[in-house]
Protein backbone atom coordinates (compact mmCIF):
# COMPACT_ATOMS: atom_id res chain seq x y z
CA UNK A 1 0.00 0.00 0.00
CA UNK A 2 1.63 3.11 -0.77
CA UNK A 3 1.56 6.04 1.44
CA UNK A 4 -1.10 7.91 -0.14
CA UNK A 5 -3.80 5.20 0.01
CA UNK A 6 -2.34 4.45 3.67
CA UNK A 7 -2.95 8.16 4.47
CA UNK A 8 -6.13 8.03 3.46
CA UNK A 9 -6.96 4.53 5.11
CA UNK A 10 -6.02 5.67 8.73
CA UNK A 11 -7.84 9.50 7.79
CA UNK A 12 -11.38 7.26 7.75
CA UNK A 13 -10.32 5.82 11.22
CA UNK A 14 -10.56 9.86 12.79
CA UNK A 15 -13.78 10.96 12.95
CA UNK A 16 -13.35 15.07 12.48
CA UNK A 17 -16.45 15.71 13.79
CA UNK A 18 -15.89 13.77 17.36
CA UNK A 19 -13.95 15.00 20.37
CA UNK A 20 -12.31 11.88 21.80
CA UNK A 21 -11.57 11.91 25.36
CA UNK A 22 -7.68 11.82 26.34
CA UNK A 23 -7.98 7.96 26.87
CA UNK A 24 -9.69 7.21 23.55
CA UNK A 25 -7.24 9.42 21.64
CA UNK A 26 -4.10 8.24 23.56
CA UNK A 27 -5.12 4.64 22.14
CA UNK A 28 -6.11 5.92 18.67
CA UNK A 29 -3.41 8.11 17.78
CA UNK A 30 -1.18 4.09 17.97
CA UNK A 31 -3.69 2.99 15.16
CA UNK A 32 -3.04 6.01 13.09
CA UNK A 33 0.20 5.92 12.82
CA UNK A 34 1.65 5.42 9.79
CA UNK A 35 5.65 5.82 9.98
CA UNK A 36 7.92 2.69 10.27
CA UNK A 37 9.73 4.69 12.62
CA UNK A 38 9.14 5.26 16.88
CA UNK A 39 7.44 8.49 15.59
CA UNK A 40 6.80 11.50 18.19
CA UNK A 41 3.71 12.38 19.59
CA UNK A 42 2.36 15.76 19.62
CA UNK A 43 -0.22 17.89 21.45
CA UNK A 44 -1.22 21.32 19.99
CA UNK A 45 -2.97 23.01 22.46
CA UNK A 46 -4.93 26.95 21.91
CA UNK A 47 -4.93 28.96 24.75
CA UNK A 48 -6.91 31.75 25.30
CA UNK A 49 -4.58 34.41 26.15
CA UNK A 50 -3.33 37.48 24.38
CA UNK A 51 0.99 36.04 23.97
CA UNK A 52 1.85 40.07 23.05
CA UNK A 53 0.70 40.55 27.13
CA UNK A 54 3.86 39.99 29.43
CA UNK A 55 1.24 38.55 31.69
CA UNK A 56 0.01 36.39 29.28
CA UNK A 57 3.04 34.97 27.52
CA UNK A 58 2.93 31.70 29.07
CA UNK A 59 6.45 29.66 29.52
CA UNK A 60 7.39 26.73 31.86
CA UNK A 61 8.48 23.44 32.66
CA UNK A 62 6.53 20.25 33.53
CA UNK A 63 8.27 16.54 34.42
CA UNK A 64 6.52 14.30 32.24
CA UNK A 65 5.87 10.82 34.60
CA UNK A 66 7.06 8.58 31.65
CA UNK A 67 9.69 10.44 30.15
CA UNK A 68 9.16 11.89 26.04
CA UNK A 69 10.97 8.43 25.39
CA UNK A 70 13.71 10.87 23.12
CA UNK A 71 17.23 11.34 25.06
CA UNK A 72 17.94 14.97 25.21
CA UNK A 73 21.54 15.88 24.04
CA UNK A 74 22.59 18.84 26.81
CA UNK A 75 25.15 21.20 26.79
CA UNK A 76 25.84 23.22 30.09
CA UNK A 77 27.65 26.44 29.37
CA UNK A 78 29.43 27.36 33.27
CA UNK A 79 32.87 27.63 34.63
CA UNK A 80 36.06 25.27 35.40
CA UNK A 81 34.60 24.39 38.79
CA UNK A 82 31.43 23.50 37.83
CA UNK A 83 32.19 20.65 35.01
CA UNK A 84 32.99 17.69 36.90
CA UNK A 85 29.30 18.33 38.60
CA UNK A 86 27.10 18.77 35.05
CA UNK A 87 29.19 15.41 33.44
CA UNK A 88 28.78 13.09 36.67
CA UNK A 89 25.06 14.01 36.37
CA UNK A 90 24.76 13.07 32.48
CA UNK A 91 25.32 16.34 30.33
CA UNK A 92 26.51 15.25 26.92
CA UNK A 93 28.67 18.76 26.14
CA UNK A 94 30.64 21.12 28.96
CA UNK A 95 32.57 23.93 28.74
CA UNK A 96 32.56 27.68 28.08
CA UNK A 97 34.39 29.51 25.49
CA UNK A 98 34.74 26.91 22.94
CA UNK A 99 31.05 26.19 22.67
CA UNK A 100 30.39 29.94 22.17
CA UNK A 101 32.75 29.89 19.52
CA UNK A 102 30.84 27.06 17.94
CA UNK A 103 27.21 28.50 18.37
CA UNK A 104 28.56 31.67 17.22
CA UNK A 105 29.17 29.69 14.62
CA UNK A 106 26.15 28.06 13.68
CA UNK A 107 26.50 25.17 15.62
CA UNK A 108 23.20 24.06 17.62
CA UNK A 109 22.74 20.15 17.52
CA UNK A 110 21.85 20.60 20.72
CA UNK A 111 18.55 19.76 22.35
CA UNK A 112 18.72 22.10 25.75
CA UNK A 113 20.93 24.47 27.20
CA UNK A 114 21.48 24.76 30.83
CA UNK A 115 24.07 28.02 31.89
CA UNK A 116 25.08 28.68 35.26
CA UNK A 117 24.09 32.72 36.27
CA UNK A 118 27.95 33.83 36.43
CA UNK A 119 28.43 33.18 32.67
CA UNK A 120 25.06 34.92 31.20
CA UNK A 121 27.07 37.78 29.74
CA UNK A 122 28.79 36.20 27.35
CA UNK A 123 25.24 34.23 26.44
CA UNK A 124 23.83 37.07 25.62
CA UNK A 125 25.23 37.66 22.37
CA UNK A 126 24.17 34.23 21.33
CA UNK A 127 20.24 35.27 21.29
CA UNK A 128 19.68 35.52 17.88
CA UNK A 129 20.31 32.06 16.93
CA UNK A 130 19.41 30.21 20.18
CA UNK A 131 15.98 32.61 20.45
CA UNK A 132 14.49 31.29 17.50
CA UNK A 133 15.37 27.86 18.19
CA UNK A 134 14.23 27.57 21.69
CA UNK A 135 17.43 26.84 23.23
CA UNK A 136 18.35 30.03 24.96
CA UNK A 137 18.53 29.88 29.31
CA UNK A 138 16.04 30.93 30.85
CA UNK A 139 16.03 30.93 34.98
CA UNK A 140 11.93 30.21 34.54
CA UNK A 141 12.35 26.76 32.25
CA UNK A 142 15.41 26.32 35.37
CA UNK A 143 17.76 26.31 32.86
CA UNK A 144 19.83 29.04 34.34
CA UNK A 145 21.17 28.10 37.57
CA UNK A 146 24.28 26.75 39.47
CA UNK A 147 22.57 23.35 40.72
CA UNK A 148 23.56 22.09 37.19
CA UNK A 149 23.56 18.63 38.24
CA UNK A 150 20.11 18.66 39.46
CA UNK A 151 19.01 20.71 36.21
CA UNK A 152 20.50 18.06 33.91
CA UNK A 153 19.67 15.01 35.75
CA UNK A 154 15.64 17.04 35.32
CA UNK A 155 15.93 17.22 31.45
CA UNK A 156 17.32 13.55 31.03
CA UNK A 157 14.63 12.17 33.48
CA UNK A 158 11.37 13.83 31.21
CA UNK A 159 11.44 17.86 32.43
CA UNK A 160 10.19 19.67 29.37
CA UNK A 161 9.57 23.03 28.31
CA UNK A 162 6.39 24.55 26.72
CA UNK A 163 6.41 28.18 25.83
CA UNK A 164 3.14 29.86 24.27
CA UNK A 165 3.91 31.16 20.13
CA UNK A 166 2.53 33.93 18.51
CA UNK A 167 -0.82 32.30 17.95
CA UNK A 168 -1.64 31.14 21.61
CA UNK A 169 -0.55 27.32 21.07
CA UNK A 170 1.81 25.47 23.03
CA UNK A 171 2.86 22.34 20.75
CA UNK A 172 5.06 20.08 23.09
CA UNK A 173 6.02 16.52 22.56
CA UNK A 174 4.77 14.22 25.04
CA UNK A 175 5.95 10.83 23.94
CA UNK A 176 6.16 8.03 21.34
CA UNK A 177 3.93 6.12 19.54
CA UNK A 178 5.54 3.29 21.02
CA UNK A 179 4.23 4.39 24.77
CA UNK A 180 1.25 2.61 25.92
CA UNK A 181 -2.04 4.11 25.69
CA UNK A 182 -1.92 4.58 29.57
CA UNK A 183 1.25 6.44 29.47
CA UNK A 184 0.35 8.70 26.62
CA UNK A 185 -2.34 9.77 28.41
CA UNK A 186 -0.92 10.16 31.50
CA UNK A 187 2.14 11.92 30.47
CA UNK A 188 -0.40 14.58 28.18
CA UNK A 189 -2.72 15.15 31.56
CA UNK A 190 0.28 16.26 33.27
CA UNK A 191 0.90 18.83 30.93
CA UNK A 192 -2.85 20.04 30.60
CA UNK A 193 -2.58 20.58 34.12
CA UNK A 194 0.33 22.24 34.05
CA UNK A 195 -0.78 24.69 31.80
CA UNK A 196 -4.12 25.07 33.72
CA UNK A 197 -1.85 25.67 36.93
CA UNK A 198 -0.10 28.57 34.58
CA UNK A 199 -3.71 29.97 33.54
CA UNK A 200 -2.99 34.17 33.84
CA UNK A 201 -5.64 35.55 36.31
CA UNK A 202 -6.24 38.35 33.44
CA UNK A 203 -7.11 35.82 30.83
CA UNK A 204 -10.87 35.90 29.94
CA UNK A 205 -13.02 33.31 28.33
CA UNK A 206 -12.34 29.51 27.67
CA UNK A 207 -9.14 28.93 28.78
CA UNK A 208 -8.58 25.67 27.35
CA UNK A 209 -9.71 26.67 23.53
CA UNK A 210 -8.95 23.61 21.58
CA UNK A 211 -6.34 20.02 22.02
CA UNK A 212 -5.14 17.93 19.63
CA UNK A 213 -3.23 14.65 19.95
CA UNK A 214 -0.94 13.67 16.68
CA UNK A 215 1.82 11.62 15.91
CA UNK A 216 4.31 12.49 13.01
CA UNK A 217 2.45 12.52 9.52
CA UNK A 218 -1.00 11.19 10.99
CA UNK A 219 -3.88 12.74 11.00
CA UNK A 220 -4.85 15.06 13.99
CA UNK A 221 -7.08 13.78 16.91
CA UNK A 222 -9.63 16.61 18.02
CA UNK A 223 -9.50 16.06 22.13
CA UNK A 224 -12.34 16.90 24.53
CA UNK A 225 -11.42 19.91 26.49
CA UNK A 226 -14.58 19.60 29.00
CA UNK A 227 -13.24 16.29 30.13
CA UNK A 228 -9.97 17.51 30.98
CA UNK A 229 -10.49 20.50 33.37
CA UNK A 230 -9.83 18.79 36.86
Amino acid sequence: MGIAKKRKAVDTKVDKNKFYTLSEASTLVKDVNTTKFDASVDLHIRLGVDPKKADQAIRGTVSLPHGTGKTKRVLVLCTPDKEAEATAAGADYVGLDEFVQKIDGGWTDIDVIIATPSVMPKIGRLGKILGPRNLMPNPKTGTVTNDVAAAVTDVKGGKIAFKVDKAGIIHASIGRVSFSPEKIAENSAELINALVKAKPATAKGTYLKSVYMASTMSPSIPVDTKTLIN
